[in-house]
Formats: structure tokens, sequence, C-alpha cells
């Protein structure tokens, strides 16, 4: 075997278990949004946040998968991350974005 094949590509994990969730160490500066869009905008805007926030700290914790991603876990994982637990349709969502990002 080449001895390339033993290097990971930067994308490959090299932990062999789950890594514990490295909270952050501070918040990100939040930002205004912008004026005059109608209120459903600013709550799918919100939502689509939310998820990825969760489906970021549920990737970070060793969950790689949605369907190891069950409703408990993504709730326990915003409780964790100091986030309102989601509602059904956020957890959808989060699952959603874990499928896509593959």
């Amino acid at each position: 075997m080449p001895a390339a094949a033993l290097i990971p590509l930067p994308t490959q994990s090299t932990s062999k278990r789950a890594v514990l969730l490295d909270l952050p160490y501070r918040p990100v500066e939040k930002r205004p949004l912008p004026p005059g869009r109608p209120r459903e905008w600013y709550v799918s805007h919100n939502r689509r946040l939310k998820a990825m926030r969760l489906a970021i700290a549920l990737l970070d914790s060793g969950v790689l998968v949605p369907n190891q991603a069950r409703n408990e876990k993504i709730r326990s994982t915003a409780e964790l991350i100091g986030v309102h637990p989601p509602s059904d349709t956020t957890c959808h969502m989060v699952r959603a974005l874990m499928r896509y990002s593959r």
C-alpha cells in the first residue's frame, strides 16, 4: 500500500470515538436583521439558524448520520448548547441538513 494512502485527507475524521462537544468560548456577535420583511421570513430565518447550530453541534459530538439524530437527542443537544428546545419541524430540518451535508 502506498504511503500516501495512509495519510487521511483533510476532510476525513481521524478520531476513533466521539469527541466531547467543545462549547464556544464566546458567542458570535449578533447583527440586526434587515427591516421590512414579512414576519414569516424572520420565523423561517431564525428556524434555519437554529437548525444549523444544532446540526453542527450534533456533528461535533459524533452523531454523523440523520438516523442517529432522534428528536430526544436533538433536544438534549439544544439544552447542552443553551438554545430553546426545538419543535418537531426544526428537528426535521436538522436531520435534513445532516443528510444534505454528505
